[in-house]
């Protein structure tokens, strides 16, 4: 939750918001000292993209966080662009005399005037000696720059421990390019990934790169790399991200045969720019992700006042084996279920039982888990939420087509932008007989997951305070049997 509360017309109530005006890209996720560190893409001055800086805030779970003054601002050099944080425990820069301390690595973006005017990007190092509270931009950024790409920004870092280096991977146009350092200052290319693999239906940004266990097998470890794709004209679905899989040895990335088909990460249209936290320590073991619950389509018209832009729910990020084939998985973190309480539980097959137990509970936010056995002649089922006389927000499974969506096409406010209004959805396994839904709704957001995070859908909604109705539908002949719980935030 933000410390900002939920007092002006759709603010979420679970979800990070900055406290006031415009917030992209999630930047410098860290854990250190018992802290989660989150710093953002951030224009202090209004409710559209201006200036960038790099808002902060600070949370011991996760999910209640305390805002701080903007950690890195504008300077001779630039604009403060996406990038990423580390715990440098063995002080390599030479920063903190012997003693671990954070350091920032972020895209310094210059516009350039003139007779052909261009832009800029080299990365540059700030670094903090106080837990984050301040931070001092190094003397002498930016520390790598490229005379080839406009487009050369948002660096990932992480601690490589087989070569003892530090790894960098960056976006450059509709390519990543990886690097490596032995003290973040002095940059070696090493390898670049992308052509002819994946979605280039825009300019490839904010990437990362991790290893996960297969199946909870630590002796079985794949490497991961998120990529997400810019907002071009004539591609309606607007700003998404997409992953691969493979191996990494430091220096190459070798995707497996299972990247060679586009694979998102989440199939709504409001899960954008996301990136996981670095240096969570060995004993958690969790890769946590967050993105940025907007897109470039119409992320500066959405109908909200004082401020504009939201995080996603944290995130765990797994690879199982499914349908025999490895796939990545998202669940909410588990801090979010300390900050629910169970309203009640259902067992049964009356859609009419269940929707009287909906109907004594009319709430702005919830958290819906449910599980259904799908007879033959099912043709269609899940829930409207947020409803009224003339609004709907209908999440479901399409059993005919194999699929689970989010409609949001009546599901209030949806007229600042053409294309937000809609339904998007992403195919099951063949042979679906048992369906698992987890549902997450906020002021002004809904996130799906289906047969247990294999799926994601998240998707802004802004339906009116009193479209409160709720109600579970089934569509053809076949018999219905569900399993479902229902929570409040607390």
């Amino acid at each position: 939750m933000s410390a900002v509360r939920n007092t002006e017309k759709y603010r979420p109530r679970f979800h990070f918001t900055p406290p006031a005006n415009w917030m992209n890209d999630p930047n410098g996720l860290v854990y250190f000292n018992g802290e989660y560190h989150l710093f953002y893409q951030h224009y202090p001055h209004g409710t559209k993209w201006g200036p960038m800086h790099w808002g902060h805030a600070v949370s011991r779970d996760l999910m209640t966080w305390e805002h701080l003054p903007v950690a890195l601002a504008p300077d001779e050099k630039g604009m403060i662009f996406s990038g990423s944080a580390v715990v440098d425990w063995h002080d390599t820069t030479g920063f903190f005399g012997g003693q671990p301390g954070l350091v920032a690595i972020f895209t310094h973006h210059e516009d350039q005037q003139g007779a052909a005017p261009r832009q800029k990007q080299s990365q540059s190092l700030a670094y903090s000696r106080d837990s984050g509270r301040t931070w001092v931009k190094f003397e002498g950024n930016p520390v790598l720059g490229s005379d080839e790409f406009a487009d050369f920004r948002d660096p990932k870092v992480f601690w490589h421990p087989d070569t003892r280096m530090w790894v960098m991977i960056l976006a450059c146009g509709r390519t990543v390019r990886l690097y490596r350092s032995p003290n973040l200052k002095e940059w070696s290319f090493c390898s670049e990934f992308g052509h002819g693999i994946g979605s280039h239906d825009g300019v490839w940004e904010c990437p990362d790169l991790f290893e996960l266990p297969v199946d909870g097998d630590r002796g079985k470890r794949t490497w991961v790399m998120l990529v997400s794709i810019a907002n071009e004209p004539g591609i309606p679905e607007g700003s998404r991200t997409q992953y691969f899989t493979g191996q990494f040895d430091g220096n190459t990335f070798v995707p497996d045969e299972a990247s060679r088909q586009v694979r998102w990460i989440d199939y709504g249209r409001d899960n954008y720019a996301g990136v996981s936290w670095s240096d969570i320590p060995e004993e958690d073991g969790r890769r946590i992700y967050v993105g940025w619950m907007n897109n470039w389509k119409y992320a500066d018209a959405t109908p909200t006042e004082s401020w504009r832009g939201a995080m996603t729910i944290p995130r765990e990020l797994a690879l199982e084996t499914r349908n025999r084939e490895v796939a990545l998985i998202q669940r909410p973190v588990k801090e979010w279920e300390a900050q629910r309480a169970l309203l009640f539980e259902a067992e049964g097959k009356s859609v009419g039982e269940l929707n009287a137990q909906f109907k004594e509970h009319p709430l702005e936010t919830y958290e819906i888990e449910a599980e259904f056995e799908l007879a033959e002649g099912i043709e269609a089922l899940g829930f409207k939420l947020r409803t009224s006389a003339s609004e709907e927000t209908v999440v479901g499974c399409s059993v005919k087509d194999q699929a689970v969506f989010v409609d949001r096409t009546r599901s209030g406010a949806v007229d600042f932008h053409e294309l937000f209004p809609g339904r998007h959805q992403a195919s099951l396994q063949p042979d679906l007989k048992r369906l698992h839904l987890r549902i997450i709704v906020d002021q002004a957001s809904v996130e799906v997951f289906a047969n247990d995070g294999q799926i994601a859908i998240t998707d802004l909604i802004y339906p009116s305070p009193d479209s409160l109705g709720l109600s579970l539908f089934c569509e053809g002949e076949g018999g219905l049997s569900y399993r479902v719980k229902m929570y409040k935030p607390i």
